[in-house]
């Protein structure tokens, strides 16, 4: 029973690139709009964007948005949808432009804006800010934006979304949530809209904050929604290696390497040359890959990022310059060394490129999305790219959708679900379903997950967080046991070959009565 209830036009669950983004042209377009966020309203994933937003400006000679939807299709491994990759890569100049509106500021040099290149680039159309902290430089932007603009979103802090509202034809009809004292309430809405970022923390190191728990996708399959590509989980070549750790790691952004950068094993060597055409800025799934090999051939705990030749490294990239230097490493002196941690989601809910899921009324933008953009692997700084552009046009498809006929009184709150220990989780997936998979280790993995799994209501965030890692855990290993094949980020040792007769097809998993995610019959076309 809900302790209070408020209403609005538009209910936004995450406050990164993606929801701050829709939010703030929601409320341009009318709309009551509420940002619903866990934490503080810069805590997610979007201010630990290193790299930058990958961009065909039309100023930089022999790029192209062929040679950008080339490249992206390329590093998908075949998985990608080829009309939203080029609706959403064209539409990026704009949503670029609309955000230096709002008070971003990229790097420039004199009136063009500076550009660098990473890995699986055919140019350099990586357009960045503070050298290596455009998500912070596009979090602080958009978060003015949202608290100067008068008429502008209400943000509603500390307040953890656990289920979306129904009404009787099935449509979303708001948004039950659990403030930090674990008070239920209740946000009427004929729409929310999910960017709530994606599940790093499914595994025991990762890049992302603690936020990232897969909450939306949760709460999307919970919903009746679909997710797909769940398996594909990048992993990002180069985290900064401090011993044995737990938790976020700082990461060492691929500009590193396409300043010029390159990686050694201990004993100096190259180990990259020849593994892929693009050496050292091969696609992130096949350094990765490269990087857990020779590690394993070499017992090493480690690789090694060499950086010493570049010039203006303190600079040019501060924030790893910085990280480097808290751990006693000195970049411009000595090789960084480096191992890969969980990064990026490639899947998530099923929607357009509008945001529309199969739920009326349910939306979902950015890395909590399958568009279709990622395939099996994604491009580096496409990410924001995506955030903005979906986000945009999210707010479009809401103001659309808003006759279409609706049902009447709420239905009942959700069951209880599967609750495990997220140290069980987290342990049994970086152990077993992380870069390098086979059917064993996969089986373990579901069986241990499934003997810490109780049945639950959360009544806190944490609970509603590990709610979500343990159906994470279980639609991944779904997914992954049924992929058998190797393609992209999703490396399985027993089946090392990509298969294109019978796996190129995206896996669409659904909830079954009893509320297990499975791998449906249907796959979603690629």
């Amino acid at each position: 029973m809900s302790t209070w209830e408020a209403s609005a036009d538009l209910v936004v669950v995450g406050s990164g690139v993606a929801g701050l983004t829709a939010a703030l042209d929601a409320a341009e377009a009318g709309l009551r709009v509420v940002v619903v966020t866990k934490d503080a309203v810069s805590e997610g994933s979007t201010r630990w964007a290193q790299g930058g937003v990958a961009v065909v400006l039309g100023d930089i000679a022999g790029d192209t948005v062929e040679a950008h939807v080339a490249d992206t299709l390329a590093a998908g491994g075949g998985l990608n949808d080829e009309a939203a990759v080029r609706e959403i890569v064209s539409a990026g100049p704009a949503a670029v432009q609309r955000l230096r509106a709002r008070g971003a500021r990229f790097d420039a040099r004199g009136a063009q804006l500076d550009r660098t290149r990473e890995g699986g680039h055919s140019a350099f159309r990586v357009v960045h800010a503070g050298g290596d902290a455009t998500g912070a430089e596009i979090e602080r932007a958009l978060v003015a934006a949202a608290r100067r603009e008068r008429g502008g979103p209400t943000i509603l802090t500390g307040h953890v979304a656990v289920d979306a509202a129904k009404d009787t034809s099935g449509a979303v009809a708001g948004l039950h949530v659990l403030d930090d004292a674990g008070r239920p309430g209740l946000l009427r809405a004929p729409a929310v809209l999910l960017a709530t970022g994606g599940y790093g923390q499914l595994y025991a190191s990762t890049t992302n904050p603690a936020t990232s728990t897969g909450d939306g996708v949760a709460l999307a399959l919970r919903a009746g929604a679909a997710a797909a590509d769940l398996e594909f989980v990048q992993f990002h070549p180069t985290v900064l290696y401090t011993g044995p750790a737990v938790g976020r790691r700082p990461l060492v952004t691929e500009a590193v390497r396409g300043e010029g950068a390159v990686l050694r094993d201990r004993t100096g060597t190259r180990f990259m040359v020849g593994q892929h055409p693009l050496a050292d800025l091969a696609p992130r799934d096949v350094v990765a890959a490269a990087i857990t090999r020779r590690m394993a051939e070499t017992g090493a705990d480690c690789m090694y990022l060499d950086a010493t030749e570049l010039s203006g490294f303190a600079s040019r990239f501060p924030t790893v310059y910085a990280s480097c230097l808290e751990a006693g490493v000195d970049p411009l002196r000595e090789p960084i060394p480096v191992t890969p941690a969980a990064h990026y989601a490639c899947g998530g809910v099923v929607a357009g490129v509008d945001g529309r899921t199969a739920v009326r009324g349910l939306y979902a933008a950015g890395e909590v999305a399958r568009t279709g953009l990622h395939g099996a692997n994604r491009l580096a700084s496409n990410s924001l790219l995506e955030g903005l552009v979906v986000g945009e046009r999210v707010v479009r498809a809401v103001l659309a959708d808003r006759d279409l006929p609706r049902g009447g009184a709420l239905v009942g709150a959700a069951p209880a679900v599967g609750v495990a220990d997220r140290g069980v989780v987290q342990r049994a997936m970086s152990a077993f379903a992380a870069i390098g998979r086979d059917a064993g280790g996969l089986a373990t993995a579901s069986d241990v997950v499934e003997r810490a799994t109780l049945l639950a209501t959360p009544l806190d965030r944490t609970g509603v967080e590990d709610a979500a890692l343990t159906l994470l855990a279980q639609a991944v290993l779904a997914a992954a046991g049924t992929r058998r094949e190797s393609r992209g980020c999703h490396v399985r040792t027993d089946f090392p070959a990509r298969d294109d007769v019978y796996q190129r097809a995206s896996l669409e998993i659904r909830l079954d009565a009893a509320g297990r995610p499975v791998v449906a019959t249907e796959a979603v076309a690629a």
